[in-house]
């Protein structure tokens, strides 16, 4: 009797003449979609359970920003140096150590004192993510070609993507249980089965380098995405401006260096001559729009259902399944349409989609939104990153050379995990600015004579007022409305900036990315270009070394 992994097998390995695959391909791409969903699961199971989060420590609404962005902030800031690493000195060794690293840290984040604690167990998270993630596409890309590459990539940004969204419903059954450090646990049972399975499936040494690994470009890197995204949480807190704009010189002079030091590197961690291919940049600026949007959607949605519509963590985590279900329905369908009319087509179908969506959660979700407005903001946004994750990451890996895999896969992942991290801050530092301001105003038109200490609670997040409306039973009620409106102010604020993001990448995507036709002819003459590189690259190598007697 033929298994599952059978079928996915003979799909996966199935030849034509520009096709290849690896031995037991339907079991070595369960792996790597394993590994993948332990870093996509990490991504989103904290939203669910902000709130009880906030109510436990006491938490300003930035510092419930940076738990929430901590994951994509240590994964962000890595997976362009961790992927070089692992190009040059393992991709199976550096997803080994990154799955035995995410067990301590999901036990410390479980169990953090304080919410500092928290934050920094959640950025060791991302950074051992940072080590296991990016091998998984680099993987799929140095094992397959043709077709099959493409069926392979839509599997695992599909299920990957699946797994994520599945995140906030298991959170929120579990909340509904246990406290909010169970949901850091979630990971671990999924992280044995994948460590087994990466262990004796994924091929070792495939395709890598034996090139230097540019170790100073890949430190920039990492100062240049951390105090970017720490800039941007930090830009609306009151007193925090002079850090904030700190933190923004250092990324602006990050950024310079790195450029300088790509251009001069022999080895560049980056190489910018092909970064500058359209099929590569445009790619990467959509993906970072695309599933920017969907991390920060779900970031600031999440907190909506639960403090403006009083969804249990349960019913707010079921809620996002529409997202789920039509973006693994969708992805296989996106994968044909790639095929058949490219990556720039199918790019614009997923934007027409997002695009709805944030329109949708702007107009219409309200105080009193039934359950019918929220399912169908979340089916936009699935059926939108269903559409447009496939060639937002195949463009990447069909523009590079396979020995480069490392920075296609990187990029990969920076599309979400930097586009997580800045839209998600700057959702945050939207809805916080948005809130405060509401609040301040609602507190000053209430004529009560508010003390500075209660006000500054008020205002900083709906957690704080929350606590005031406990700590004064007979202002309860107002204080709970004036903070929902509050909310529904910020939130505006949030996907009015998601509008504007997701109108501009499709604007890009529409006037800078090649068409089908044109697109194909690129993708050979890259191919050929960098086969006749490697050659060449051989020769002198060849040439160079010493004879022997």
């Amino acid at each position: 009797m033929r298994s599952p992994f059978d079928s996915l097998s003979a799909s996966l390995n199935a030849r034509t003449e520009s096709s290849t695959a690896p031995e037991r391909a339907g079991l070595v791409l369960v792996a790597l979609i394993l590994v993948a969903g332990v870093a996509n699961l990490n991504l989103s199971v904290a939203n669910v359970a902000l709130p009880d989060i906030g109510k436990h420590f006491d938490s300003s609404q930035t510092t419930l920003d940076l738990i929430a962005v901590g994951y994509s902030l240590g994964l962000a800031a890595s997976v362009l140096y961790l992927g070089a690493l692992g190009d040059r000195y393992g991709r199976k060794l550096m997803l080994i150590c990154g799955m035995v690293l995410s067990i301590p840290a999901s036990l410390l984040a479980a169990f953090a004192p304080s919410d500092t604690v928290l934050f920094g167990a959640r950025v060791l998270g991302g950074l051992s993510a940072g080590m296991a993630y990016p091998t998984t596409l680099a993987l799929i890309a140095a094992l397959w070609s043709g077709p099959g590459r493409t069926k392979a990539i839509a599997l695992w940004s599909a299920i990957g993507g699946g797994i994520a969204s599945l995140g906030p419903l298991v959170a929120g059954a579990l909340l509904e249980h246990f406290d909010w450090g169970s949901v850091f646990l979630i990971t671990l049972p999924l992280v044995g089965v994948a460590l087994v399975m990466a262990w004796v499936f994924v091929p070792a040494h495939v395709n890598e380098t034996t090139d230097a690994v540019d170790n100073l470009g890949g430190i920039l890197s990492v100062v240049l995405v951390g105090a970017l995204v720490l800039s941007i949480n930090f830009a609306p807190v009151p007193n925090k401006g002079m850090l904030a704009i700190s933190l923004g010189i250092v990324a602006v002079a990050a950024l310079l260096a790195f450029y300088v030091r790509q251009r001069r590197a022999s080895n560049p961690l980056y190489d910018l001559d092909v970064a500058a291919r359209p099929t590569f940049w445009v790619a990467a600026c959509a993906g970072i729009i695309v599933f920017g949007s969907l991390m920060g959607a779900a970031f600031i949605s999440q907190q909506y259902l639960q403090n403006v519509l009083g969804y249990s963590t349960l019913e707010a985590g079921a809620a996002f399944l529409p997202t789920v279900l039509f973006m693994i329905v969708v992805a296989p369908r996106s994968a044909k349409l790639v095929e058949s009319r490219g990556a720039r087509f199918t790019l614009l179908c997923g934007y027409v989609f997002l695009l709805l969506a944030f329109l949708w959660m702007l107009l219409l979700w309200d105080s009193g939104s039934a359950y019918w407005e929220i399912a169908a903001a979340y089916a936009f946004i699935g059926i939108g990153v269903g559409f447009a994750g496939t060639p937002a990451s195949h463009s990447l890996t069909g523009s590079v050379p396979v020995q480069r895999a490392g920075m296609a896969s990187g990029t990969a992942d920076l599309q979400r995990d930097l586009g997580g991290a800045i839209m998600q801050s700057i959702f945050g530092a939207l809805l916080t600015a948005g809130y405060s301001a509401a609040a301040a105003g609602a507190v000053a038109a209430s004529g009560k004579n508010v003390s500075t200490s209660v006000e500054n609670q008020l205002t900083k997040s709906f957690a704080g007022a929350e606590a005031v409306a406990n700590r004064y039973p007979q202002y309860a009620s107002q204080i709970t409305a004036a903070a929902r409106q509050s909310f529904l102010h910020g939130d505006k604020w949030a996907y009015s900036a998601g509008l504007v993001a997701v109108a501009l990448g499709a604007v890009l995507v529409f006037f800078r990315f090649p068409k089908h036709d044109a697109e194909v002819e690129l993708l050979s003459r890259y191919h050929a270009e960098d086969t006749a590189g490697v050659a060449r690259q051989e020769a002198i190598e060849g040439t160079a070394q010493p004879a022997t007697h």
